[in-house]
């Protein structure tokens, strides 16, 4: 079975007066009131876990093997930099891009190795080889995280779960944390921003809007383009009639030029304009 790891970002919103949480890799909605029952022990504010990994742990790594690893819009722009490679090169060779029954914006999964174990593709003999780059879900780990999102007041805040698999012996050290404290330790803090954002765009797609074309027809590949496929996207605002037919401020045109998270930000708004018709400051039709 794959690990735990797999349901590291649900989505969580309100309909109406009815607030339900998502989780992303099955799409399975649950009553807020049951939030408390799902897997996991819930960390409020100020709730401790404990928890210690390091290379003399005897399950080390046990945890970058055989995974449904999600990867995030900023995960490929990390990752992809990284490794000196386009975005475009990087879902060709390391990512699996899968559209689930009921969903409307495909899922974008990392690639594991092709061996008997299906390790991590960037786990080596001394551990991973893109530590300082690694996935979100990654650095989050063992603390699973969920995004609430009240439509009353168009605000979002966290919720948090400590779910570490039970080979995971990490869990019986003496290390104590804060969800605040592991998040600033494993440098999550602006990862985690980025997937909220991220998360606030997926959620609208708990609709369909591409009507008979359907998520693979040219307006989701657009989207998906403007969402995963940073470079390809900003060859295309710049060497097309984009800006012909959208009027973008020259400080932020500078930007995007050569900033792929500016990029990524425009693009997210560009979606919500282009998929949704929502208002943006980002850029207007001429």
């Amino acid at each position: 079975m794959a690990s735990t790891i797999s349901c590291k970002y649900n989505i969580i919103y309100k309909l109406g007066s009815k607030k339900w949480i998502g989780f992303k890799f099955y799409m399975k909605y649950v009553d807020i009131e049951n939030l408390d029952t799902l897997p996991g022990r819930r960390l409020g504010e100020g709730d401790t876990f404990s928890f210690h990994c390091y290379p003399g742990i005897a399950c080390f790594n046990r945890c970058c093997r055989n995974l449904n690893l999600f990867l995030y819009p900023y995960d490929v722009i990390r990752l992809k930099n990284r490794l000196e490679i386009s975005s475009d090169q990087f879902l060709d060779k390391h990512a699996d891009v899968m559209l689930r029954p009921s969903n409307f914006f495909p899922e974008v999964l990392l690639r594991m190795s092709e061996d008997k174990e299906r390790t991590c593709p960037f786990l080596n003999e001394s551990g991973c080889s893109v530590y300082p780059d690694r996935p979100d879900t990654c650095r989050t780990f063992p603390v699973e995280q969920g995004v609430l999102y009240n439509a009353e007041t168009k605000k979002t805040e966290l919720v948090h779960f400590f779910r570490p698999p039970d080979f995971c012996l990490g869990q019986h050290e003496n290390k104590v944390w804060t969800t605040q404290s592991w998040s600033q330790d494993q440098e999550a803090v602006l990862y985690n921003k980025m997937t909220v954002r991220w998360s606030e765009l997926k959620s609208l797609f708990q609709t369909d809007p591409w009507g008979s074309q359907g998520p693979e027809g040219p307006e989701g590949k657009m989207a998906f383009m403007a969402t995963y496929n940073i470079d390809r996207f900003r060859d295309f605002l710049f060497n097309s009639t984009f800006l012909k037919r959208y009027k973008v401020k020259s400080a932020l045109l500078k930007k995007i030029r050569t900033d792929d998270v500016e990029l990524m930000k425009f693009g997210f708004e560009w979606v919500k304009f282009y998929v949704w018709g929502l208002k943006t400051r980002y850029l207007k039709l001429r």
